[in-house]
C-alpha cells in the first residue's frame, strides 16, 4: 500500500533552502517482525543538495534501502520529517512521486517487450504527454546508447543494457531528484563506467542524485557520501574528508617468496592491522598506527589512502575480534608457503567446448585446464558467454560439442558422477526461502546422502563455521544478505566437495562481508579444494591463481592476474589495475570484431 497522498503540492518550506533536494530530520523508521520491533533508522539527519551526486553506503542491514524508499515517498517515517523538493512525504506523496525518478534494485522491465515498447509502457504509466514523448525517447536512447537496439526484446539485452534501459524508463519525466538503489549490481566494469557517465551528465543538468552502491570505487566519484551503520549516520562528508585522516596509515606490502594470499593471512594476524587486502603485486594494509609492522622478507611502501580504506577502518574501529579471526590460520598459511612449487594435477579439463542456441554460437571452441587447489577466475562482460560456460562446467547445461571433464568424470557421459564432487553457489539466491536456515541445511544434507554421525557432524560444522546459530530458525528469505551468502556456501560445502563453483557469489554484498567470504575461499583452496569463480569485482580477480577473460564467446586472455595486467602496461600506464586490463582488452577485441564484420 502506498502512503496517504494529496495531489496538490504544498509550498516549499521556508526553513529549507531552495537548493536542498532532500532532507531527513530526526528520522526514525521501525518495522515489526513477529513479536519484535526492528529499528531500521535511528534519528537520521541528512540533507542532499541539488546538482550533487550523493553516495549512500554502509554494510548489509545499515538502512540504505529504507532511507531511499522514504525519500521516494513509498514509506512514511515512524517519527521525524522527510521533505522531498520542499514537500512533506506525509501530505504530498503523490506529488513527490511525479517529480522524482526512482530505480529500485530490481527494476521491473517487461522482458517480452522491446526496448521501445518498454519506454512506451512506462511513458503511459507516468502520464507523459504524447507531444513530449518522441523528443524524450530520442534524448534517452542517445544518452544510454540504446538507439541501435530499440527493437530488441529486453530479455535479450545484456545485464548492463538492461540497467541502462531501466534508467531510461526512470528518467522519462526528467526528474529533479533521482534515487538509485544499487544500480550497478551484477554489471560488468564497462557497463558500470557507462552508467556512471550518465549519472555525471545528469549532475551537470542540476539533477540531485542519491545512489547506494556496494562498489567503493564508485563512492570516489560522488560529491558527498552518507555512511550508514545499523541505522545511524556515521559520517556525511566528501570522499576526501574520509581519506585525509588515514594519510600515513596505508601501505602496499610485498614479499619476495610468499604468495599474496599467504602474506595477507600473516598480516591479518598482526595486532594493529585494521585491513589487509590483496592488490596488484602485493597486499594493501591499513594500520591503526603509522609505524610499519615490517618482518624479514617484506617490503613496505606508503601509498595514498582511498575511500575503501576509510570505510573499513570506520566500521572496524573498536572491534579487534575482527582482526583476531585470522590469527589461528597464520601458522598453517606460512607452512603452505614453504612448500616447493609443483605442478598440480588437472581437475577440470576443457577442450574445444562449444554451445549453440539455435543458430547462435554462445561459446566458440574454448580450451583451458584447472589444477587442484587453484582459484580460477572466469571473467567477461555481460553477454560474453561466461555464464553459459559456467553452467556447462557445473553440469547444468549440456555442451553442443567438445571435451569437458570434471574431477575425472566426463560431463557428457557421467554427469551424475561429476556432480557428486561439485559444490555450487548460484548468482541468485537459490535456497528455499520459506524454509529456515536449519531446514535448508538438513535438506541439502539429505540431498547429498549424508547419514548418521557424518550428517550430525557436518550440520554442527555448518552452524559453527558460518556462525548461523542466531539465525537457525529464521526463514532464509528474511536473512541479511551476508548471512544468505553464508548459508548458500554452507549448503554447497555440506558433502565436502573437491570442486566449488561460485557464480558471482558476492554480487550486492557489502565490502566487509566480501572480505570474510574471501578468507573462507582462500582457506578452502589451501586445503586442496579447487575453486572456479565468476565475478564483476575486479579486485576479487586478484585472488585468482589464473584467469580466463572471455569476449563474444571466445577466450581473449589467459594467465595469472599479473600476466593479464602486463598485457596493457605502458610507459603512460605503468601500474594498470585489473579493471584497466579488463576494459582495454575487451574493448579492443570488440572493436576488431566490428571492423572485420
Amino acid at each position: 500500500m502506498s502512503a496517504k497522498t494529496e495531489t496538490t503540492p504544498q509550498k516549499q518550506s521556508a526553513e529549507i533552502p531552495a537548493d536542498v533536494a532532500l532532507e531527513l530530520a530526526a528520522v526514525h523508521k521501525q518495522f515489526r517482525q513477529g513479536s519484535s520491533v526492528i529499528d531500521a533508522l535511528k534519528g537520521v539527519d541528512v540533507r542532499i543538495q541539488q546538482g550533487c551526486i550523493t553516495g549512500l553506503l554502509g554494510p548489509d542491514g545499515a538502512g540504505k534501502t529504507t532511507l531511499i524508499r522514504l525519500a521516494a515517498a513509498l514509506l512514511l517515517p515512524s517519527s521525524g520529517e522527510v521533505r522531498v523538493l520542499g514537500l512533506d512525504v506525509r501530505q504530498s506523496a503523490s506529488a513527490i512521486q511525479q517529480m522524482i525518478g526512482y530505480m529500485p534494485q530490481r527494476f521491473g522491465l517487461y522482458e517480452d517487450l522491446t526496448v521501445q515498447e518498454n519506454l512506451d509502457l512506462y511513458a503511459d504509466l507516468q502520464g507523459l504527454k504524447a507531444t513530449e514523448r518522441q523528443q524524450r525517447f530520442d534524448e534517452l536512447l542517445k544518452l544510454t546508447a540504446l538507439g541501435p537496439f530499440s527493437h530488441r526484446r529486453a530479455g535479450a539485452l545484456s545485464g548492463g543494457m538492461k540497467q541502462k534501459l531501466g534508467l531510461a524508463c526512470t528518467l522519462l519525466r526528467a526528474p529533479r531528484l533521482l534515487l538509485l538503489d544499487e544500480p550497478t549490481v551484477g554489471v560488468d566494469p564497462i557497463s558500470r563506467r557507462e552508467l556512471w557517465s550518465i549519472i555525471k551528465l545528469l549532475r551537470s543538468q542540476n539533477v540531485a542524485v542519491l545512489v547506494s552502491t556496494a562498489y567503493l570505487d564508485e563512492a570516489e566519484q560522488c560529491d558527498d557520501i552518507v555512511l550508514l551503520h545499523e541505522g545511524n549516520v556515521l559520517a556525511h562528508q566528501p570522499p576526501l574528508a574520509f581519506r585525509a585522516p588515514l594519510k600515513g596509515h596505508v601501505f602496499l606490502v610485498r614479499h619476495a617468496q610468499w604468495h599474496r594470499r599467504t602474506l595477507q593471512e600473516s598480516l591479518h594476524a598482526r595486532a594493529g592491522v585494521v585491513d589487509a587486502l590483496v592488490q596488484a603485486e602485493g597486499v594493501r594494509v591499513v594500520l591503526q598506527d603509522t609505524l610499519p609492522l615490517q618482518q624479514p622478507g617484506e617490503d613496505w611502501q606508503a601509498v595514498e589512502p582511498r575511500f575503501e580504506d576509510a570505510f573499513v577502518s570506520l566500521l572496524r574501529t573498536g572491534t579487534p575480534a575482527a582482526q583476531a579471526q585470522a590469527a589461528p590460520r597464520a601458522e598453517a598459511a606460512v607452512a603452505i608457503a614453504a612448500k616447493p612449487d609443483e605442478a598440480a594435477p588437472t581437475v577440470i579439463e576443457v577442450k574445444e567446448l562449444r554451445r549453440f542456441f539455435g543458430a547462435f554460437q554462445a561459446v566458440k571452441g574454448i580450451s583451458f585446464n584447472v589444477g587442484k587447489g587453484e582459484i580460477f577466475g572466469l571473467l567477461g562482460a555481460n553477454g560474453a558467454g561466461k555464464s553459459t560456460t559456467f553452467r556447462m562446467l557445473c553440469g547444468l547445461l549440456p555442451a553442443s560439442s567438445g571435451t569437458l571433464r570434471v574431477a575425472g568424470a566426463d560431463l557428457r557421459t557421467a554427469r551424475a558422477d561429476a556432480r557428486e564432487r561439485i559444490g555450487y553457489v548460484s548468482q541468485k539466491f537459490a535456497l528455499y526461502g520459506n524454509l529456515s536456515a536449519r531446514q535448508n541445511l538438513n535438506f541439502f544434507a539429505s540431498a547429498y546422502g549424508l547419514r548418521g554421525a557424518r550428517r550430525k557432524q557436518r550440520l554442527a560444522w555448518a552452524f559453527d563455521e558460518f556462525d548461523l546459530s542466531e539465525y537457525a530458525d529464521a526463514e532464509a528469505m528474511d536473512l541479511p544478505l551476508g548471512y544468505k551468502q553464508r548459508l548458500a556456501l554452507a549448503c554447497a560445502l555440506m558433502h565436502e566437495p573437491s570442486i566449488l563453483f561460485l557464480d558471482e557469489p558476492t554480487s550486492g554484498v557489502d565490502p566487509l562481508a566480501r572480505r570474510e567470504f574471501w578468507q573462507r575461499i582462500n582457506h578452502l583452496a589451501e586445503s586442496g579444494v579447487t575453486v572456479m569463480i565468476t565475478t564483476h569485482f575486479m579486485d576479487e580477480a586478484e585472488y585468482c591463481d589464473h584467469l580466463v577473460l572471455m569476449s563474444l564467446g571466445e577466450i581473449l586472455a589467459f594467465g595469472t592476474p599479473r600476466e593479464i595486467r602486463g598485457r596493457i602496461r605502458t610507459d603512460a600506464l605503468p601500474d594498470p589495475t585489473m579493471e584497466d586490463a579488463f576494459i582495454a582488452l575487451i574493448q579492443s577485441h570488440e572493436a576488431q570484431i566490428r571492423r572485420a564484420a
